[in-house]
């Protein structure tokens, strides 16, 4: 696995002028791969937008290197780096107490008279949108941790917040355009299983992997 990351070009408007949609920056995502499409072999990959004082970057997490040059088509020259995540991935283990950003589209199913399978609705609310992470934690391998201090409400004892939340527009087919919830949380968690949870990094958490959505990365806490 590698993980790989550029600076968007957000000064140059004509040369990132295209990228008004969700859909534009997993076609740049994925022209970055130029072999696996000569080879009609596509890989997953999973990507996320990074703001790190008051810069864009573009983080893609994929089984082989991007090609840095088609990496860099919307970044500014020469920033772009890829490194070996398995490394990293090895050295994890249970136990682990480590530092997480996650950037997902955290969603529930509604019943409705029109859609008896269900329906798909964001979740809007910061308390919601922090239960869903909560409800997913362990069967993705990882607790959240408590925080030092004590609060009424169960989410708010966890040491983990929403950082952003936006609705970024996503065009489909046949001219059709949505917006989807897309929420960053940062915060503290501890691996439970180490198996499970490398699963979680590599595969991604929750809906629209394709789009942004799902990636989490981890840091040591010190």
């Amino acid at each position: 696995m590698y993980l790989s990351r550029v600076e968007i070009d957000r000064d140059n408007r004509y040369k990132t002028r295209d990228l008004t949609h969700l859909g534009a920056y997993h076609n740049w995502v994925e022209q970055s791969f130029p072999e696996e499409i000569e080879n009609n072999q596509r890989g997953r990959h999973l990507w996320r937008i990074d703001r790190l004082n008051g810069q864009d970057y573009l983080l893609v997490l994929s089984a082989d290197r991007p090609k840095l040059e088609q990496l860099e088509q919307y970044g500014v020259e020469g920033t772009a780096i890829t490194k070996s995540y398995d490394t990293w991935l090895d050295h994890i283990e249970a136990g682990m107490v480590l530092r997480f950003r996650l950037t997902a589209n955290p969603t529930h199913s509604i019943i409705e008279p029109n859609h008896p399978k269900g329906r798909v609705v964001p979740h809007v609310t910061i308390e919601q949108q922090k239960q869903w992470l909560a409800d997913r934690a362990l069967r993705a391998g990882f607790e959240l941790v408590a925080r030092a201090d004590t609060a009424a409400d169960e989410t708010e004892k966890l040491a983990f917040d929403v950082v952003s939340h936006d609705w970024p527009t996503l065009h489909r087919r046949k001219g059709r355009s949505v917006r989807l919830s897309r929420v960053t949380f940062e915060g503290v968690l501890r691996v439970q299983n180490a198996d499970t949870f490398k699963q979680t990094l590599t595969k991604g958490l929750g809906r629209e992997k394709a789009f942004g959505m799902g990636l989490m990365t981890v840091i040591p806490t010190e």
